[in-house]
């Protein structure tokens, strides 16, 4: 199954982000044709890696700016697991998706937490241990 980004904005956040498009997302990503990949886990540490950020963003919002370029280094992250087989090319799509979109307002990365903390709930619910 092939992950459609395209509706997943922060832009112009739908009414259905949250809910539908994040619940689409979890399906597909709980999809997985490898056993070892997408363990929930796996990706519940990039979930609280953005967790960490929000609270440092929320102890020094002025310093967004400054952590922005750390905040995208977790495409590295997401991509080093990759080339270890424990994420699949779906989740590497969805990270850059989201974190392409994060800009220097801060309320794109509150929307892009949001959006994984919806995501991680469907998705526990669809690929539970």
């Amino acid at each position: 199954m092939e992950l459609n980004v395209a509706t997943i904005k922060f832009a112009e956040i739908s009414p259905k982000l949250y809910d539908e498009i994040a619940n689409e997302t979890a399906i597909c990503i709980a999809s997985s044709d490898s056993r070892d990949a997408n363990k929930s886990t796996q990706l519940r540490k990039y979930y609280d890696e953005l967790c960490m950020w929000d609270q440092k963003i929320k102890q020094n919002p002025q310093k967004y700016p400054e952590y922005l370029p750390l905040i995208k280094m977790l495409n590295a992250k997401v991509a080093y697991a990759s080339g270890r087989k424990l994420v699949d090319d779906n989740f590497v799509k969805l990270m850059r998706h989201c974190l392409g979109q994060l800009t220097e307002n801060k309320a794109s990365f509150e929307t892009c937490k949001l959006f994984f903390e919806a995501f991680m709930g469907f998705y526990k619910m669809h690929k539970p241990k």
